[in-house]
């Protein structure tokens, strides 16, 4: 049984102890991760700092470096996907999709390294100033910690490491306990790749006692994390006046218009867009307000797009949906959705899980206060909901404490327009469903969903610090 084990300087370096890494749709144990105690978080900020005073790598030999590693990812696909198979649970199909993602996000981190820039600073227009220049540059700010979830644990890595990087800071590294394997080969891609030992270090353990170390370290001065509301908000009450980039998820909703030409459409691509990765996608399609008078046509279709969702073994190219990442979580969810049947929803299609797996699922006649509908889900569940005039919609729609994105189905540019003024998230999704993502968009929430903006042209903002200049050209 391999041992993963964590990056400190260049090195890799055993743990205090070991914890195991299961098969997903098994059980089965397939590696041990080292378990990092305080000397070993400390080593590894340690060695970010000392890189990040010694190691000089100029914006082109940045470039350089992440390309080198993206294509290197990309000669690897195959061994990667079926990492994320065995640890994630995923679909060799979706595998190989964020193999494919992460391999973009890497290049798009690359090209923003030459593009770091400023601007000038029209001071001459002030009183008296009529002799003096004035401009912005952008430094990279130290030491970054990143903080990676299971879901999409190689293209997320890549959202926060590659930017980073690409800036001019050194990184700490720290990935979810269930999916640490691609997170080794990740850091491997780029050692590789040249990247100077301290540059990239990987910690390993629980997230709770390392993330609490982490973030007492003061020299670490921002931290990029992805994953639940309640850590996400102890974690920003302990960086204090460091900066922080929270990406904490959403109960995500759509609207579906009665202009649509073709429901069925809509149902199905509803439908996928909440059954793809088990539902753990952050936008995954939750909560779906539809009009009144197409509301039945769009839940037959729907149950029968959830019905047609295919399980199976996660090596078949045909396999459409895996198990949770965990049992406990498809318990979870399960027991949501009985106390929601309990409470007077209906059950159209689903509802029943064997172990980690977790049958599609739709749900009808739900109550804004349910758990399915108020809670991020983060399962194959979505609940429709009808509605009778577009305003009505969008208020149920931002009655939640959640606000990342939101997807509307209309052809009216009417409706298509009050959608996008009056919907309380970070992106409207016109045309399409919430779970729409491309890697080069600005992506993040307001208000409980986070703070910040990932896509590396926008993250790498928050990497840097913008420096003024200004010359008196008297002097």
């Amino acid at each position: 049984m391999d041992t993963i084990r964590m990056l400190i300087d260049g090195v890799r370096a055993a743990g205090d102890g070991t914890l195991p890494v299961r098969h997903k749709a098994t059980g089965e144990v397939i590696a041990e991760i080292a378990v990092a105690g305080a000397s070993h978080v400390q080593a590894a900020v340690d060695a970010a700092e000392r890189a990040f005073r010694t190691v000089t790598l100029s914006p082109y030999e940045r470039y350089e470096i992440i390309l080198r590693a993206a294509n290197l990812m990309r000669e690897r696909r195959e061994e990667f996907a079926a990492a994320l198979v065995a640890e994630a649970g995923k679909p060799i199909r979706d595998a190989r999709g964020e193999i494919d993602r992460a391999y973009q996000t890497l290049i798009l981190s690359a090209e923003e390294a030459k593009r770091l820039r400023g601007e000038t600073v029209p001071l001459a227009g002030a009183p008296g100033c009529e002799n003096r220049m004035a401009f912005t540059i952008r430094r990279p700010l130290g030491v970054v910690c990143a903080i990676t979830p299971f879901n999409f644990p190689v293209n997320l890595a890549a959202h926060k490491i590659g930017p980073a990087l690409a800036a001019g800071n050194t990184v700490v590294y720290k990935p979810a306990s269930a999916t640490p394997i691609t997170a080794s080969m990740l850091c491997d891609v780029f050692r590789e790749a040249g990247l100077p030992a301290g540059c990239l270090n990987l910690i390993l353990g629980e997230g709770g006692r390392v993330g609490d170390l982490l973030a007492a370290d003061e020299r670490i001065r921002m931290f990029s994390f992805t994953g639940s509301v309640p850590v996400g908000k102890a974690l920003r009450n302990a960086v204090g006046f460091r900066r922080i980039s929270l990406e904490l998820g959403s109960n995500s909703a759509n609207i579906v218009h009665e202009d649509v030409a073709d429901v069925r459409w809509v149902a199905e691509r509803c439908a996928r867009y909440a059954f793809v990765n088990a539902g753990q996608v952050c936008i995954s399609c939750q909560r779906v307000y539809v009009s009144r008078s197409i509301y039945e046509t769009f839940c037959e279709a729907a149950v029968d797009a959830a019905r047609g969702f295919r399980g199976g073994d996660l090596m078949d190219v045909h396999t459409q949906i895996g198990p949770m990442i965990s049992e406990r979580e498809a318990e979870r969810i399960d027991a949501w959705v009985r106390e929601a049947a309990a409470q007077g929803a209906r059950i159209l299609t689903g509802g029943a899980r064997t172990g980690a797996f977790y049958e599609p699922t739709v749900l009808t006649d739900v109550a804004p206060d349910m758990k399915v509908v108020c809670e991020e889900t983060f399962a194959p569940v979505f609940s429709i909901v009808p509605y009778d005039a577009i305003e009505d919609a969008v208020r149920a729609v931002n009655d939640t404490r959640y606000g990342l994105q939101a997807g509307v189905f209309t052809r009216s540019l009417a409706v298509a327009n009050y959608c996008a003024e009056h919907l309380e998230v970070g992106g409207v999704i016109i045309g399409d469903g919430a779970t729409f993502r491309m890697d080069n968009m600005p992506y993040g929430g307001v208000k409980d969903s986070g703070i910040g903006r990932e896509g590396p042209a926008y993250a790498i903002r928050a990497f840097t610090e913008e420096k003024l200049i200004v010359l008196n050209v008297e002097a």
